[in-house]
């Protein structure tokens, strides 16, 4: 193994004890906060947003198969894939800055909007990390990992740790994992993009917040999408 090799286990390592770690008071509170909200609606509502969700989701993934990079692994190092993610960050940062600063500055109609389309940038993005580093996205199980990968990137600390788990023992876990828990899903990414969202939907400031808070949510997926595929082609640590 070469040096870069040795150098992103470390940086992965880190990673996962940053991934584990207790989040902050004010992310509990918030957190807390929305678990009570998330009580109050009735279970009709809950069962039509995960319903909504998975159909977005699942009509996201079938569209983003079709357009998909083919596997660009063969003969590229992992310092080449990592440079190769890094500019499609970059590129997916500005596209979500552009669509979160068009929206925002429409008010409350565009800033719903931004939902669905913010959506679609970030899966979008997750077919082509996970295509430069060698997994065919158009497989079911690869489409699965990208919905974990998801998951751990907008979730509470509960849930990221469970998903972290599921991700570190991903060829044991597959097999069991043969859907999403939807209502899981669509709360925990609700709860997690709704604070940092919220000011978007207000005339004047919108346009400014929606652009922020679009390229952070890029820059959080984009270094979790890296890690978790990192860790899978470095199962243990490389020797120099």
């Amino acid at each position: 193994m070469n040096e870069y090799e040795v150098k992103v286990y470390e940086e992965v390592e880190e990673w996962k004890r940053r991934i584990i770690k207790r989040s902050g008071m004010m992310n509990r509170l918030s957190k807390k906060a929305q678990v009570k909200i998330n009580e109050w609606i009735p279970e009709k509502v809950h069962e039509m947003m995960t319903e909504s969700i998975k159909a977005m989701v699942k009509a996201t993934l079938f569209g983003s198969q079709i357009t998909a990079n083919r596997v660009q692994a063969n003969g590229v190092t992992l310092a080449e894939k990592d440079e190769l993610v890094r500019k499609k960050i970059s590129v997916y940062q500005k596209t979500a800055i552009v669509e979160g600063a068009g929206t925002g500055a429409g008010g409350i109609l565009l800033g719903l909007a931004d939902f669905p389309l913010l959506l679609t940038i970030k899966i979008k993005f997750l077919f082509d990390a996970a295509a430069i580093y060698g997994f065919d996205p158009k497989r079911y199980e690869e489409r699965l990992f990208i919905l974990h990968v998801f998951q751990l990137a907008f979730s509470s600390d509960e849930i990221r740790k469970k998903t972290l788990m599921e991700i570190e023992h991903w060829d044991q876990r597959k097999s069991d994992l043969v859907e999403m828990d939807w209502r899981k899903f669509q709360q925990e990414y609700r709860d997690y993009i709704d604070l940092a969202k919220l000011f978007q939907l207000v005339p004047g400031i919108g346009a400014f917040v929606g652009a922020y808070a679009n390229n952070n949510l890029l820059k959080t997926l984009g270094d979790t999408a890296m890690n978790c595929y990192r860790l899978r082609l470095l199962q243990k640590a490389p020797e120099l």
